[in-house]
């Protein structure tokens, strides 16, 4: 258990050093979210002694909370700058939530499981976290009443890449999202518009995420 918080900004400092930082993502803002967002607090009280340790970590409803370096890598390749609306498919715990929030001005994050929508919506708003709201939906249909977005994040593994998401896409923003054909494996892949009709797609990472459920995606 985390006995003080002056203990968990230690440890959050060397998480950005030698998880994140040592590993190659050099973005300033990515890393000063990293080392601000207090991680300990989207994961069970039982297995919080684990919050900085380098690896995924269980939470409700047999989902996950990304691994730091995986959250901190996804970031970075939305090349945020600050002032940006961010749509997120996948809250879970909340926690990649609050990092873009840190960065981007308004955060849009669609959860599709009822309990952990209303848990991380409650944990962030606590947190003071007031430029992000949270929908319970199919998050491959993403959130088209905010479209469009600078950029786009999926924290779940698909079977393509859902046109929804790409539609609601500002050109010029950029999309990343984990696509595979097995549900346990994936690339996680950059995609950027460029017109209307015209985008381009980057591998940056082999990935293992949940799976991507809904319309667009793996099915329940």
């Amino acid at each position: 258990m985390m006995s003080t918080s002056s203990e968990a900004k230690q440890q959050r400092e060397d998480m950005v050093k030698d998880q994140i930082s040592r590993r190659g993502v050099r973005c300033k803002r990515t890393l000063a979210a990293m080392q601000k967002v207090p991680r300990e607090k989207f994961i069970p009280q039982k297995i919080r002694q684990f919050a900085y340790y380098d690896r995924p970590l269980p939470i409700d409803e047999e989902q996950t909370i990304s691994q730091p370096y995986i959250v901190a890598l996804m970031t970075e390749a939305l090349a945020l700058e600050g002032g940006e609306r961010v749509l997120e498919i996948g809250t879970g715990s909340g926690y990649a939530a609050a990092v873009l929030a840190e960065i981007a001005s308004k955060v849009y994050t669609v959860e599709r499981l009822e309990l952990l929508a209303q848990k991380s919506a409650s944990l962030l708003s606590q947190l003071g976290y007031s430029n992000i709201e949270v929908l319970c939906g199919d998050g491959t249909q993403g959130w088209p009443e905010h479209a469009p977005y600078d950029g786009i994040i999926v924290t779940a593994g698909g079977p393509e890449i859902p046109e929804s998401l790409k539609s609601q896409l500002k050109i010029g923003g950029r999309l990343i999202i984990p696509v595979g054909s097995s549900e346990h494996s994936q690339k996680l892949i950059r995609v950027i518009r460029l017109s209307e009709t015209e985008f381009i797609t980057e591998d940056l990472a082999d990935v293992r995420f949940v799976p991507l459920v809904g319309e667009e995606g793996w099915a329940k």
